[in-house]
């Protein structure tokens, strides 16, 4: 037994130095760019308050007392995500899978940051104390069916997240699955060395964070979220940014053409918890 998990653990161990060596590599020696997490909760009917206790009093504290901040926590917004309309003589699209409910999102500043963040809450006796109903909650009433967790590298086009302003606005969340490796870093280097990323700024789409994912669901994919005053401004600037002339030269290029780089893309609007520092 203590030879299996002794090998557990050297596996883990390797391949976490496997990433981080890597990562290190293409970075020239120094980790300049963030890393973000990304927890997506299907949680339980009537479960929302006690979740919502457990990030704003116990979570969030937590780890801005180890100096992880800013933590965002954000509600699907069900009512500004409509079913898709079929096109006129096809049938309608299968049932989509139902959303998670909430999302966390937590920005490193480096990959040991995250690999040591478990342990160190563990050990937070102030924490475990805040979060106790959540964190002791019996087998017979759980939280959620699931947490499926996403560990993201920002781009270096935008190496580090922005935080907008604190008032009335909401957030997209989009992630573009790639049928392999090579398109998927096709699709990136699209924002980063072809200026998607300008153009998203220029018509009003302002980003939070663009992240490649390393670890988590559907890979290979990217994930990037922006914010808008309100719904409206969401739809302008789309509008704006579909009839963008750079865009029209850019979308049109053999190279960079989504029938070859991305092969789905999952989308959501979501709105920010009162307590949520993003």
């Amino acid at each position: 037994m203590k030879r299996r998990n002794f090998l557990k653990t050297s596996l883990a161990a390797t391949m976490f130095a496997g990433i981080h060596g890597t990562l290190t590599a293409a970075e020239g020696g120094q980790m300049k760019r963030e890393f973000y997490e990304l927890r997506a909760f299907m949680l339980k009917p009537d479960k929302q308050k006690l979740v919502d206790d457990y990030l704003g009093k116990a979570f969030i504290p937590a780890m801005n007392r180890l100096g992880i901040s800013p933590i965002g926590v954000f509600y699907d917004a069900p009512e500004l995500n409509p079913p898709p309309v079929p096109k006129p003589g096809q049938p309608p699209p299968p049932p989509a899978p139902t959303p998670p409910s909430l999302y966390v999102l937590v920005r490193y500043t480096s990959l040991d940051q995250s690999a040591t963040v478990a342990t160190r809450l563990a050990a937070d006796t102030e924490y475990q104390k805040a979060g106790e109903a959540y964190l002791r909650v019996p087998a017979t009433e759980p939280v959620y069916d699931r947490i499926e967790s996403s560990l993201l590298l920002a781009f270096e086009g935008m190496p580090a997240l922005d935080t907008p302003e604190r008032k009335s606005r909401i957030f997209q969340l989009r992630t573009y699955e790639s049928h392999s490796e090579a398109a998927g870093k096709k699709k990136i280097e699209m924002f980063n060395k072809a200026g998607e990323i300008a153009i998203f700024r220029r018509c009003g789409q302002r980003p939070v964070f663009f992240g490649e994912t390393l670890v988590g669901q559907r890979m290979p994919n990217l994930t990037y979220m922006l914010t808008f005053p309100d719904d409206d401004a969401r739809k302008e600037a789309w509008n704006k940014f579909r009839s963008d002339p750079e865009w029209l030269k850019l979308k049109v290029m053999p190279e960079y053409a989504d029938k070859n780089i991305v092969s789905k893309i999952w989308n959501r609007v979501l709105k920010p918890a009162p307590y949520s520092q993003i």
